[in-house]
């Protein structure tokens, strides 16, 4: 929308209302002479209420396809596999994603939602099949996840539905689907919830489901995206049984080669992973499910950890990179945290930059406002898909450029006490930019922010050392701001009228249209040592 105007526009003058035909009104008419035209008209209003109720009543079971939330991808990569075998009747199944179900056809039943190795099959290219899984509460990251896939050309993807809202939603929206019969609340459950962890063992369930199906398995979570095609990346390795992510946040290597298994610290991460249906996989995820499921209290990835770790050390002849693990038999590889990333090493290090390498994905890990927060950062990156309503705002947008001293970016060491220094002159400015936007009921756009110590939940020495993170560096908004918090809806009367706010790229995204960052061009830049603003 159009930045609003601080100078009061002029009333609209009122548009004169020609009067009736012939000039004054015409006086009522006698009741008596208007009976049979009532009646006629009452028996014609029934009428339709009954024709109304009989069309309802037979269109009842119909659906209408959604718009969706964001434009269709049409540019995708040809699949090989798909030109050498003959055209199949189109299904439920192996419909092209984006495609919505025909308008006025009715749901499928909840058995063609089953999960089955028909509907695998439909969907799998070249024995791989990539999936995810969630509840209606990350129905935007899973739109997300989607896009960003369909958008490199991979559309052999499946996604699990934990409640029927999302089924329903995804299918609508033409997103492959199957039902989990999970019965999940629609609501964020927050990490570390019972219900959360619920949803772990789910994932565990899942894998145990699939690998029998005899399909590669690329199984991922909702908060993450992909950037570049990894399974080309991953038939590198095939003899590997499983290549997993990790929390390594210390580089092992410098190119695109797998982690050093010998020099990884971090945890393996279950975010990202993929299984290959061999013997020693099927064996380690029933060990898996049955240790999860015989102790509520466990976390799925520490399990994982533990079940990994009980034979290992034992390089695969022939094949360095890789390691024998669980049971000596299982054949693992950790897959670069450079490029495939975690939320530090990519939205704090920027590995992938300085070793100039391709990112192939990123995990919203490392991050210290929830769900909130993962959105937040992914925005930040312009990785995040979100509705058009996200671009508008009814009283416009307010920007400013902080003004920070070069002294306070790098002079000196690198201390708490320079680093909170740094970090208070920003709010300060934020702070009075808030107010701004309050005044004139604005959206602000927030500033970059810096920082020149790191945010941990242990404590650290400032920046870990081993990592690439410069000093000072580019912070994600959660390192300093309670972002979760500031989303919140709070009683007006303790904590004042809520004040909107966008990611600092927000005039930078290509999503935005084209007149908003027309308007991005006359907006305000706050200087704090005089307190006024200037066009």
């Amino acid at each position: 929308r159009p930045h609003r105007q601080l100078t009061p526009s002029a009333p609209a003058t009122p548009i004169p209302r020609p009067p009736p035909p012939g000039g004054e009104m015409a006086p009522c008419c006698p009741a008596e002479s208007t009976k049979p035209a009532f009646i006629g008209i009452f028996g014609a209003i029934v009428g339709g209420f009954a024709v109304s109720a009989v069309f309802f009543l037979l269109s009842f079971s119909s659906i209408t396809a959604p718009a969706l939330p964001f434009p269709v991808v049409t540019a995708t990569t040809t699949n090989l596999s798909a030109l050498s075998t003959p055209a199949q009747p189109e299904t439920m199944y192996n419909r092209p994603i984006w495609k919505s179900p025909a308008r006025g056809s009715r749901m499928p039943s909840p058995r063609a939602f089953r999960l089955t190795r028909d509907m695998v099959r439909a969907r799998a290219r070249d024995g791989v099949i990539v999936v995810t899984f969630g509840n209606y509460a990350f129905m935007d990251f899973i739109l997300t996840w989607v896009r960003h896939l369909t958008g490199l050309g991979v559309d052999n993807l499946l996604v699990g539905a934990m409640d029927t809202k999302l089924l329903r939603q995804l299918y609508l929206t033409g997103v492959p689907v199957f039902d989990m019969g999970s019965r999940m609340v629609t609501e964020d459950v927050g990490w570390g919830s019972p219900t959360f962890h619920k949803m772990g063992r789910e994932k565990v369930l899942l894998i145990n489901e699939l690998l029998p199906f005899g399909y590669e398995l690329l199984m991922c979570d909702t908060d993450m995206v992909w950037l570049k095609n990894p399974l080309p990346y991953l038939a590198r390795y095939p003899s590997a049984d499983l290549l997993t992510s990790s929390d390594q946040v210390i580089p092992t290597v410098t190119d695109d080669s797998l982690e050093n298994w010998r020099e990884v610290t971090g945890a393996y991460n279950i975010g990202i992973f993929h299984w290959r249906p061999t013997e020693p996989a099927k064996r380690l995820a029933k060990d898996w499910k049955d240790l999860v499921i015989s102790d509520d209290k466990i976390w799925d990835q520490n399990a994982f950890n533990d079940l990994v770790h009980t034979v290992f050390g034992q390089p695969v002849q022939g094949e360095d990179e890789l390691v024998y693990s669980y049971d000596g038999k299982l054949k693992l590889g950790v897959l670069p945290a450079s490029i495939f990333c975690s939320g530090h090493t990519y939205f704090v290090q920027g590995m992938h930059q300085q070793l100039r390498l391709e990112p192939y994905a990123v995990h919203t890990t490392f991050q210290y406002a929830g769900t909130e927060g993962k959105r937040h950062r992914l925005r930040e990156a312009m990785l995040f898909f979100d509705q058009p309503s996200y671009y508008d705002s009814p009283g416009g947008f307010l920007s400013f450029r902080p003004n920070i001293p070069k002294r306070m970016l790098l002079d000196g060491a690198h201390t708490v006490e320079s680093h909170f220094a740094l970090v208070n002159y920003q709010m300060k400015q934020i702070r009075t930019a808030l107010a701004m936007a309050s005044l004139l009921k604005r959206t602000l756009v927030m500033p970059p922010l810096w920082c020149r110590l790191d945010r941990m939940w242990f404590g650290h020495p400032g920046v870990m050392e081993g990592t690439m993170t410069r000093q000072p560096f580019l912070c994600p908004m959660d390192h300093v701001f309670e972002v979760h918090v500031m989303l919140k809806d709070l009683p007006e009367e303790e904590f004042g009228p809520r004040i909107d706010f966008r990611e600092y790229t927000f005039l930078e995204n290509p999503s935005l249209p084209k007149q908003v960052t027309l308007c991005s061009l006359q907006a305000f830049h706050l200087y704090p040592e005089t307190r006024w603003l200037v066009p």
